[in-house]
């Protein structure tokens, strides 16, 4: 019966997607073109990884609003060490390992201070947004920044695909068995469910916590690295709001914020529909300002559908 349901709410999700996308068409026919649907789909690779790792964090019970600012520091960090003159695909392996550090940091004040997530990422997320200010002095990096290597990771194609599409689906399917495969999934669900109950039946309840922040603070450098490569520059800007971006592409995809229930496959269809309604309001001529409107309420819809089902649960 559970698996049912977990089987209807995806199809909902995934119909929601395909009404948004036909109403999108019939208002303007260019939105269904090849270019703008591979152009769609490298768009969303930005918040995928995030939404991706943010799935975990969820699912536990937690949040984490410091993947922005992660993505920032990452990516100027690494920038810095390429200026430098840090071989490239060094660099770039640098860049996720400070995202998996800054984001264990999130996971040990969680697991070990016993500090409510919230709390302790919208401090790291003030913390590392102003380490970045304070090592970038504000400005953008551009030095080294233009070689071949890192210009493929966010610009390059393969077989005509965008490659930060291809490694947005690679990247998915790994998660999607880490999390619904093996023992480590089991436990991130078991832990979001019900953590007395985790802890009684042996699972390591700091270790889980400190791995799914980690895994967190790594999508976020993935998707800094994504956005250096396309702008050419690391900005200290970089990443402002994708947490909220994040935050309502895992809930609209059925991932309850009370914890323990969701599925990989509904953050994908969540990451698009935020997608197709960003680029199919450009594609419409709807004003800037208008669309942030239009966001904002799409993300108190995701809040309020999930209050909803969390009631239903009860």
């Amino acid at each position: 019966m559970k698996a049912i349901t977990k089987k209807m709410g995806n199809l909902t999700t995934l119909l929601a997607l395909i009404v948004l996308m036909i109403v999108i068409t019939l208002i303007n026919p260019n939105f269904m073109t090849g270019n703008n649907l591979l152009n769609l789909l490298l768009q969303v690779t930005a918040n995928g990884f995030i939404a991706f790792g943010m799935t975990f964090v969820i699912l536990t019970s937690g949040i984490d609003l410091s993947v922005g600012a992660i993505l920032a520091l990452s990516s100027a960090l690494s920038a810095g060490m390429i200026a430098q003159g840090m071989p490239l695909p060094l660099a770039v392996l640098m860049a996720v390992i400070i995202g998996a550090i800054l984001g264990a940091i999130n996971g040990t004040l969680v697991a070990y201070g016993k500090l409510a997530p919230f709390i302790v990422t919208l401090a790291t997320s003030m913390i590392f947004r102003g380490a970045t200010l304070v090592f970038t002095n504000g400005n953008p990096i551009t030095k080294g920044l233009d070689g071949y290597f890192l210009a493929y990771i966010g610009q390059g194609y393969l077989l005509g695909i965008p490659f930060p599409v291809i490694l947005m689906l690679i990247v998915f399917a790994i998660l999607w068995v880490l999390l619904h495969r093996t023992a480590f999934g089991k436990s991130v669900y078991a832990l979001g469910g019900n953590e007395k109950a985790a802890y009684i039946s042996g699972i390591k309840l700091n270790k889980v916590k400190i791995l799914i922040y980690t895994l967190s603070g790594a999508m976020s450098a993935i998707s800094g690295l994504i956005i250096t490569s396309r702008l050419s520059s690391a900005t200290p800007q970089a990443g402002s709001g994708y947490e909220m971006y994040a935050i309502a592409a895992v809930v609209l995809g059925g991932t309850s914020l009370m914890g323990g229930k969701g599925r990989m496959f509904g953050t994908m269809i969540g990451v698009l529909i935020i997608g197709v309604l960003n680029n199919g309001l450009n594609i419409i001529g709807v004003s800037a300002f208008w669309q942030q409107v239009i966001q904002g309420i799409v993300i108190l819809i995701a809040v309020l559908i999930d209050v909803v089902r969390s009631k239903k649960k009860a």
